[in-house]
């Protein structure tokens, strides 16, 4: 029977041990907050309010391709969004909050590493051989899910959101703390999202998931991928494919994934079934 590469620790060594990944962690998302705290007009003016204006590059492909095809719609965020602080700290807490934000979405390959050391210690020699380059695959992963989030998702989101109205008595004036959550939680979901491949990966290592289910849930996947992106684009198919194509792939790629690790695990069964005969 395979044994550990440590010997036994109490519970309070394992919490000790925690909690000082826990602080490196910490330490490392503080260090590029200060940075991005640091650097205002950049985060702000460059990053945060860049994807409603019409001179970001999403808006501005979009339009230009809208202008080509004769489709009109595509043509976002032709007009700024106005945004206003209604409190008196607003700007001050919302300084400090993206500062937090960004800190983390940067420091995220440091910050899962120092999660991943405390968990390998607790792994056989075997899976810690099949999950090199975790942290790898899972900050490319990230990083690229807050690239297409960013891109993609935030610009289609604040041309429909920001543009929607019920009547035309009411006027839209969107508040600071409304407009960055929603780039935020956009921005960080579409990170989590694109960890997909790497969560199918371990559920199937510890048989929670098999190929058979992803097929057999694949259209269900399909509905409410398509359901979600209709909810956040324009009402024409290019956003639509734009929004759904990367994700399909994504769950695809999750279905390859598992295949290859239950290919793998069965191979490994036979190998020491033989080696035991």
């Amino acid at each position: 029977m395979a044994k550990k590469n440590e010997g036994e620790m109490s519970f309070l060594e394992h919490l000790e041990i925690l909690r000082w990944h826990i602080i490196k962690a910490f330490l490392g998302i503080l260090v590029f907050a200060i940075i991005a705290f640091v650097f205002k007009d950049i985060v702000f003016n460059k990053i945060i309010l860049a994807p409603k204006m019409p001179e970001f590059i999403t808006n501005r492909l979009l339009c230009d391709l809208g202008r080509q095809v004769n489709i009109h719609k595509l043509c976002i965020n032709s007009r700024p969004l106005e945004v206003i602080s209604i409190k008196m700290a607003g700007q001050f807490n919302m300084h400090i909050m993206v500062s937090l934000i960004a800190g983390l979405i940067v420091s995220f390959p440091y910050v899962f590493f120092q999660f991943w050391r405390f968990i390998v210690p607790a792994l056989y020699l075997k899976e810690k051989k099949h999950t090199r380059g975790a942290v790898f695959y899972s900050s490319v992963l990230f990083m690229l899910g807050v690239v297409f989030g960013y891109f993609v998702i935030v610009p289609l989101s604040v041309n429909f959101l920001g543009g929607y109205s019920v009547s035309d008595q009411v006027t839209n004036q969107i508040n600071l703390i409304s407009y960055v959550s929603t780039i935020a939680s956009v921005v960080l979901a579409a990170g989590i999202i694109f960890e997909l491949p790497i969560l199918v990966f371990f559920l199937t290592k510890a048989g929670l998931v098999t190929p058979a289910d992803l097929k057999t849930y694949r259209k269900h996947s399909l509905i409410i991928i398509l359901a979600l992106s209709a909810f956040i684009t324009p009402p024409d198919i290019f956003s639509q494919v734009l929004v759904s194509f990367p994700l399909i792939i994504l769950y695809e790629a999750g279905i390859s994934i598992s295949k290859r690790v239950v290919r793998k695990q069965e191979m490994e069964e036979k190998l020491e079934e033989s080696e035991g005969s």
